[in-house]
C-alpha cells in the first residue's frame, strides 16, 4: 500500500471509532499489512476532524440498533474483503 498523505487521509484501527466515521464517510481503503490490526482509512476534510473530535470527547449521540448494524457491516468488509 502506498504511503498516505496524512493531511488527506484519516486512518485508524480503533473500531468503534471506524464504525461512526463510516456512518457519515465512506471507507476508502482497509489497510491489512499487520496481521493483527486492521487501519480503515478515510478522506480527511474538516467535517470529519471535528466528527472525532466530538466522539473522543463524547458529544455523539447514535442510535443503538444504527450503530449494531453499522458494526456488522464492518466486521464484514474486514472478513470478506
Amino acid at each position: 500500500m502506498k504511503i498516505l498523505n496524512e493531511k488527506n487521509f484519516y486512518q485508524t484501527s480503533d473500531f468503534c471509532l471506524a464504525t461512526v466515521i463510516s456512518l457519515s464517510f465512506p471507507i476508502e481503503a482497509v489497510d491489512r499489512q499487520n496481521t493483527r490490526k486492521v487501519q480503515f482509512i478515510f478522506r480527511r476534510n474538516n467535517v470529519l476532524d471535528k466528527l472525532i473530535e466530538d466522539f473522543w470527547r463524547g458529544e455523539i449521540r447514535i442510535d443503538p440498533q444504527l450503530f449494531y448494524n453499522q458494526l456488522r457491516v464492518m466486521k464484514a468488509r474486514i472478513y470478506n474483503d
